[in-house]
């Protein structure tokens, strides 16, 4: 279900961030929300291949503090 997945966005500048709402402007990813399966994702660098651009900690950090609220 849509429910549990969390959309992570490329903004058309280039930002990376987690998508709360569903409704950013630009390129999406979804996962899982929970902390597995971003860790998973952090590991073999799933969300920087399909957004095709490099993700700092500083969001993967972001995307933490969403998923544990």
């Amino acid at each position: 279900p849509k429910k549990e997945l969390l959309r992570i966005v490329k903004t058309p500048e280039g930002l990376v961030m987690p998508d709360i709402t569903g409704k950013v402007n630009g390129h999406g990813a979804y996962i899982k929300s929970d902390i597995e399966t971003l860790e998973m994702a952090i590991k073999n660098k799933a969300l920087e291949r399909h957004l095709e651009v490099k993700i700092s900690d500083d969001v993967y950090e972001e995307i933490r503090k969403v998923i544990n609220n």
